[in-house]
């Protein structure tokens, strides 16, 4: 695949993950193990408002094929399955929920990597039911992106992202089409700007109502401190609202990341690392223009044993 600008959905997540990664209000524990024979398991437990919910996963991996399936207590059912290069610079993605027996139905993702010269396609279904697939064709170039999604569903409609200039400075729109009101339905356009030690980007979006500017800047990038802010401004009500965090990291065991948004609430995170591969993550939020509100608090455990030789 050729190095040219980020697509067009990508140009706010890598300088938001310090104002939204890892800001978990629930309680979770998960433990999981690898093989050197390509086995895979892992076992999540969660509680969130009251309602807990058990996740265990198994899968297996090689050089050309990947197996995972995924349940839950709800008797969901997930299966994955990953063939690599099966033809020259072609792949296959295809993955079946299972989740309801009586009917019959089965959600497929197919993904082809390299059909053309820098071009990917993604196609989604459901069977038997074909009228909620979707279409996805990804174009690369050294100088330019271009995405186009065509759903199939009861209101056909074809959405077009594209974005031109480099990894370090792009710009780009998108803009969807209903077929059956012939009417374009969303539009936005915006920067995007990538350096060593910041990203920024402007976004506008909404059909032209939101404003999104968002900075980020590494202080240190060995280290992965940084800070990041973000303001949207909504021309049609004419209300603007902010975003400002940051993390830093201490001794490479220890993490702390803090935000604060115009709405008052105040989060934090303290993420520790307590044996090699495992860590555990203390987080809570408050709203200080409520402090007699009770304060939100969330725990997380998480357990990689080391890989086993079998």
């Amino acid at each position: 695949m050729k190095k040219g600008p980020p697509l067009f959905s990508s140009f706010r997540k890598k300088s938001k993950e310090p104002l939204t990664k890892d800001y978990p209000l629930d309680h979770k524990f998960s433990i999981s193990t690898t093989r050197v024979s390509g086995l895979a398991f892992s076992s999540t437990a969660t509680n969130k408002d009251g309602v807990s919910t058990i996740d265990i996963v198994a899968g297996y991996k090689s050089k050309y094929t990947s197996v995972v399936v995924k349940g839950d207590a709800q008797s969901n059912i997930t299966l994955a399955l990953a063939l690599k290069k099966i033809e020259p610079l072609t792949n296959i993605v295809a993955s079946f929920n299972l989740h309801d027996f009586e009917s019959g139905k089965i959600a497929t993702t197919l993904t082809f990597t390299e059909i053309a010269p820098s071009t990917n396609a993604i196609a989604s279904f459901k069977l038997p039911d074909v009228r909620s697939s979707k279409l996805k064709l990804q174009y690369f170039h050294h100088h330019a992106t271009l995405t186009s999604t065509m759903a199939l569903n009861q209101a056909p409609s074809i959405s077009v992202s594209a974005t031109i200039g480099s990894p370090t400075s792009a710009m780009g729109a998108k803009a969807a089409y209903e077929m059956f009101s012939s009417k374009f339905i969303n539009f936005a356009a915006g920067l995007n700007f990538n350096r060593p030690n910041s990203t920024a980007s402007l976004v506008l979006g909404d059909n032209g109502d939101t404003i999104r500017a968002l900075y980020r800047y590494r202080v240190d990038v060995l280290k992965k401190t940084a800070a990041a802010v973000e303001i949207t401004r909504r021309l049609s009500a004419n209300e603007t609202d902010f975003v400002v965090g940051g993390c830093c990291v201490f001794g490479d065991q220890t993490v702390v990341k803090v935000k604060l948004d115009s709405c008052g609430k105040l989060g934090a995170v303290l993420q520790r690392k307590i044996i090699p591969r495992s860590l555990v993550s203390l987080s809570s939020e408050l709203d200080i223009k409520g402090l007699h509100k009770t304060p939100k608090f969330g725990l997380a455990l998480v357990l990689k044993p080391r890989s086993r030789l079998l």
